[in-house]
């Protein structure tokens, strides 16, 4: 039956009252971290360093040299009449650069087959930006077998078995896109998520430490082979900064209280007053991300992630971009940013090379229904004992 919207308005005017004490409490709260996050910027970045170096886990720690009394918004300083123009400026970034991206998508297994099979299917995107239009897609496919999907513990999901197995998939293609552009200087990978895996601390150790190993070798590619790699968050509630403030100010912690959420109301340093306009294009400083938990496991990559947040489009709050430390080591950090802009121009707010990359990926519908038909026919001529449910089966036929 569909919802019905009585029932669902009768429950939020009960519990009005909830909503309007969270909203309090956290407009109150803001209002101490807006303070604190004035505090800060009156100080340069040196001072700042300085009050967090004996702190272990700050959350941020910043990077970039900045005067005392300098805003946290550095202005991306262009604008642009018309498309033309704006077109014209991505073309001077990114022409004959690579840009790539993988993602991935997934069949998990089901109560239709008699025994648990499952695939994951990744899809990657390269444009290489050339006069003559150069691109190269591809998909690469695994068949989870009853093996693979195996579970030991009670409790435990074979869907996170495929989860991990996609991510394993992603992060390997990235890896080894970087090792084929050993060297090259106009070449840049996308990495659609955050290299800080802190979702993974839910899990038990193994999962937690597949996810990990995963991150920890692609930063170590990233390295070995000179090619920049750059995480992108479109919708982000890390609290580093916030953890930041927390840490010197003794402030009171609320999850509701996040990065980019914050750095949203910046006023001027010096005039407290209605919150600066972030323009298309403008970012914070990066920062060295410090933030506890997770990162204890990362060993010599645990101080390797930087970041900083970025504004891609006129409605939204700014994205979270992070890029190995020794992009910034070696000045690359303002190029690279550059072309993570010059890609989001292209696509209207969102990379454009992830989002391709997602449309590689997908499995649609009917794919879903091909790859129970192939199963089925294998089945048979193999002759296994694998059976499909008959709506699965008439499905399949049918399409």
């Amino acid at each position: 039956m569909p919802l019905k919207p009585s029932q669902i308005l009768n429950q939020l005017n009960a519990k009005r009252s909830e909503f309007t004490a969270f909203d309090e409490t956290t407009f109150k709260q803001l209002e101490l971290y807006k303070r604190a996050l004035r505090e800060v910027m009156q100080l340069s970045t040196a001072e700042l360093q300085q009050r967090l170096a004996k702190k272990r886990h700050c959350g941020a720690f910043p990077l970039e040299p900045l005067e005392a009394n300098t805003s946290w918004i550095m202005p991306f300083g262009l604008s642009w009449n018309n498309r033309e123009e704006s077109n014209t400026w991505v073309r001077e970034q990114l022409t004959n650069v690579s840009t790539f991206a993988v993602d991935g998508s997934q069949i998990y297994p089901g109560k239709d087959l008699s025994v648990p099979i499952a695939l994951v299917q990744i899809g990657w995107f390269e444009n290489l930006h050339t006069a003559q239009g150069e691109y190269f897609k591809d998909i690469e496919c695994y068949v989870m077998t009853p093996q693979d999907l195996r579970v030991e513990k009670l409790g435990e999901l074979a869907d996170r078995k495929v989860n991990m197995q996609r991510f394993a998939m992603e992060t390997q293609r990235i890896i080894d896109y970087l090792e084929e552009h050993e060297g090259v200087e106009n070449a840049l990978a996308f990495f659609d998520g955050s290299f800080v895996v802190s979702f993974a601390e839910a899990f038990d150790e193994e999962t937690t430490q597949v996810y990990v190993s995963c991150v920890k070798r692609l930063l170590e590619a990233s390295e070995y082979y000179r090619v920049p790699v750059v995480a992108f968050i479109d919708t982000t509630t890390a609290r580093d900064i916030a953890s930041m403030l927390q840490s010197l100010f003794s402030l009171p912690d609320n999850k509701a209280i996040h990065d980019a959420k914050l750095l949203s109301y910046i006023e001027p340093v010096n005039n407290p007053g209605p919150a600066i306009a972030w323009q298309w294009g403008d970012r914070s400083p990066l920062f060295l991300c410090q933030r506890s938990g997770i990162l204890e496991a990362y060993g010599e990559q645990m101080q390797n992630v930087t970041f900083c947040y970025l504004k891609t489009n006129r409605d939204s709050l700014p994205a979270r971009l992070e890029l190995p430390l020794w992009v910034y080591e070696a000045g690359r950090a303002d190029q690279v940013i550059d072309w993570v802009r010059a890609e989001v121009a292209i696509g209207g707010g969102y990379p454009y090379v992830i989002e391709t990359a997602d449309q590689v990926a997908v499995v649609q519908a009917n794919d879903r229904q091909t790859f129970y038909r192939i199963l089925q026919d294998w089945a048979e001529k193999e002759d296994l004992k694998l059976r499909l449910s008959r709506k699965m089966v008439s499905k399949a036929r049918r399409r």
